[in-house]
C-alpha cells in the first residue's frame, strides 16, 4: 500500500515543474494493488495530460501573439529605417528638408568624354570695347621722359585706346511739370492737360516705380531691405512699406488683362506642366499652382490643393493638350491626354534599388536613361520622331523589365473572406510595378512626342522662386498681395522665357504698354 501511494503521488507531482518517470517495480505493486488502484492512478495521468495539453495550447497562443507583435514591430523598425532614408535624391521630398546630413549628389548621367568648361567652337562672353562711347578722357604727353624737351604741340603719331565701363552716380531727376493756365476773353478758363502719369502735386516717376516692383517682386528684397537701398542709391527717404505695396498693387492691376492672356494661351497649350506648392498668407497655409510652358508662366492661389483648386483656376476642365505632373491622383481626373515626371519616378526607383536592393528598379533607371539619350540625339538630328523599330524595342524591354519585377515581388493574394474590403496591401516596390504597368502611355510619353518633356522640371523651376519668396519674407499679410505677386510674377516669367529685360518689360507696364506674349501654344 505504501508503494501504492508513493505512486499515485508521483502521478500528481506530475502538474508541478518537475516529471518523473514510474519505474517498473512501481508499475508491478500498483497492478498488484488491484483494480481500484489501477483506475485512480489512470484518472490522475488522464487530468494531469488534459492540464499539460492545456498549459501546452497556452504557450503556443502566447508564442502567436508574441510572433504577431515582434512582426509588427520590425515592420515598424522596416518603415522607420525607410524613412530616414529617404532624403531629396531618392524620394519627392525638396532638398530643403535634407538638413545638415544633406546627401552627396548622385548624378544619373553617363560620364562623358569631353573635357570641363567650354568646348572648342564655343564663341564665349567677354567684356568688349563698345563702338558707342559717353564721354572721352584724353591724356596727352607734355615731354619727353628721355631728354625733357617739349611735346605739347606735336601731333600723336598713335593713339592707344582703353575703356572702363561703370555705372553713372546713382540720383533722383525731378521733373517740373508746368501747366499753362489762360483765360479766353469769352470768360472761359482753359489749363494745358498734364501728361496722363502725372496724378499728384508731388510724385515718383514710372522709372523709380518699376524699379521698385522689380527688386521686390523678382530680386524678393524685403520691404525693409528695398526702402534701404532705395534711400542708399537714391535719397528716397519717404519709400514706406505702403508706398511700395502701392506700386505692386498698381503694376497687378495694370497686368490683369495680360494675366487674362496668359491663361487663356495656357489652357490651349498642346503640353502645359501642373505644379503645385504650399504659401503662407494671412498666418495659414494657402497653396500655389502653376501652369508652365516654354514661352508661358502663369500662377494661381487658392485655400485649396486638389480638384476644388484646379476647377477654380479653370485651366484642367477646359484643358485638351497633354498634361505633364507628378502623378498626383486629382490631375488625372481631368479628361485630357497625361505625361508623368520621370524625375519623381527615377527618385522612386533609387530608393528601391539602394534600401530595398531591387535589381530591376537600376535596371529600370537605367531603360528610362537609355531612351532618354535616344530621343535627346534625335531631337539633336532634327528628326521629327524616333525610328519605329527603335521604339518596338525600347517598349519591349520596358514590359520585360516590369516583368522581372513582379517575379522578383511575387504578389500575395488575400485569403477570401466576407469581411475583406478596399484595395489590397502591398510593398512600394509592387504599387510602383502596378504604375509602370498600368500607365506605361503616360510614362513613356516622352518617347513617342518630342514636344513632352522627360520630366516636369520647368513647372518645379518656376515654383522655386515662389517658394523662396516665403523663405525670405515670410507669409503675405493679405490674400489680396498674394494675387498681386502670382499676378507679377507669371508676367515676369513669361517675360524672361521670351528673352526680354525684365526691368524694361516691369517700365512698360507703368507706361500702360505691357509685353503681350505671341499665341505659341507649345
Amino acid at each position: 500500500m505504501q508503494d501504492i501511494t508513493s505512486s499515485t503521488s508521483v502521478v500528481s507531482r506530475t502538474e508541478g515543474k518537475v516529471v518523473q518517470s514510474i519505474t517498473r517495480e512501481q508499475s508491478q505493486s500498483i497492478y498488484r494493488a488491484g483494480e481500484e488502484a489501477v483506475v485512480r492512478v489512470l484518472l490522475e495521468m488522464d487530468k494531469y495530460i488534459h492540464d499539460m495539453w492545456s498549459t501546452i495550447q497556452d504557450l503556443e497562443q502566447q508564442v502567436q501573439d508574441l510572433t504577431v507583435r515582434l512582426n509588427a514591430s520590425e515592420r515598424q523598425v522596416r518603415q522607420l529605417e525607410e524613412k530616414a532614408a529617404k532624403d531629396s535624391h531618392n524620394s519627392s521630398k525638396p532638398p530643403s528638408s535634407d538638413g545638415l546630413n544633406k546627401p552627396k549628389p548622385k548624378s544619373l548621367r553617363q560620364p562623358s568624354e569631353r573635357t570641363t568648361g567650354g568646348q572648342p567652337g564655343h564663341s564665349g562672353h567677354t567684356l568688349r570695347m563698345a563702338e558707342k562711347i559717353d564721354h572721352t578722357v584724353k591724356h596727352s604727353v607734355s615731354h619727353c621722359v628721355n631728354c625733357g624737351r617739349s611735346l605739347v604741340q606735336q601731333a600723336p603719331d598713335n593713339i592707344e585706346r582703353r575703356q572702363v565701363f561703370d555705372l553713372p552716380e546713382p540720383k533722383l531727376e525731378v521733373t517740373e511739370h508746368q501747366s499753362e493756365v489762360k483765360t479766353c476773353v469769352c470768360g472761359c478758363l482753359n489749363r494745358a492737360a498734364f501728361p496722363i502719369e502725372v496724378t499728384a502735386p508731388v510724385q515718383y516717376g514710372l522709372r523709380v516705380k518699376s524699379l521698385a516692383v522689380y527688386l521686390k517682386e523678382y530680386q524678393l528684397l524685403p520691404f525693409d531691405r528695398l526702402s534701404e537701398i532705395m534711400r542708399d542709391l537714391f535719397a528716397c527717404k519717404t519709400f514706406s512699406e505702403g508706398t511700395l505695396a502701392n506700386f505692386s498693387a498698381t503694376c497687378s492691376r495694370r497686368l490683369k488683362p495680360v494675366d487674362e492672356f496668359i491663361h487663356d494661351l495656357v489652357t490651349n497649350a498642346e503640353v502645359a506642366g501642373f505644379d503645385e506648392t504650399g504659401m503662407r498668407a494671412i498666418g495659414s497655409l494657402h497653396w500655389l499652382h502653376t501652369v508652365s510652358t516654354r514661352w508661358l508662366t502663369w500662377y494661381f492661389a487658392h485655400k485649396r490643393r486638389g480638384s476644388e483648386a484646379m476647377d477654380s483656376a479653370n485651366i484642367l476642365p477646359n484643358f485638351r493638350g497633354r498634361a505633364v505632373h507628378d502623378f498626383w491622383n486629382p490631375y488625372l481626373k481631368y479628361d485630357c491626354d497625361h505625361a508623368f515626371c520621370n524625375a519623381h519616378l527615377l527618385r522612386e526607383l533609387i530608393f528601391l534599388w539602394e534600401e530595398q536592393n531591387q535589381q530591376w528598379a537600376k535596371t529600370m533607371i537605367d531603360h528610362l536613361l537609355a531612351i532618354k539619350t535616344a530621343v535627346t540625339a534625335a531631337r539633336n538630328a532634327r528628326l521629327a520622331a524616333l525610328p519605329s523599330e527603335d521604339i518596338a524595342q525600347f517598349h519591349a524591354r520596358y514590359l520585360e523589365v516590369i516583368e522581372t519585377g513582379y517575379t522578383q515581388n511575387p504578389v500575395t493574394k488575400l485569403p477570401a473572406g466576407p469581411n475583406r474590403r478596399g484595395r489590397r496591401k502591398q510593398s512600394k516596390a509592387c504599387n510602383l510595378l502596378d504604375r509602370f504597368r498600368d500607365h506605361s502611355d503616360g510614362i513613356l510619353a516622352f518617347m513617342h512626342d518630342f514636344s513632352v518633356p522627360f520630366d516636369n522640371n520647368l513647372s518645379e523651376r518656376d515654383l522655386r522662386m515662389m517658394k523662396l519668396r516665403q523663405k525670405i519674407s515670410g507669409t503675405f499679410r493679405s490674400f489680396d498681395a498674394l494675387i498681386d505677386f502670382c499676378r507679377i510674377r507669371g508676367y515676369i516669367s513669361t517675360v524672361r522665357k521670351n528673352g526680354l529685360n525684365t526691368l524694361d518689360a516691369l517700365h512698360r507696364v507703368f507706361l500702360n504698354n505691357p509685353f503681350i506674349p505671341v499665341v505659341n501654344t507649345s
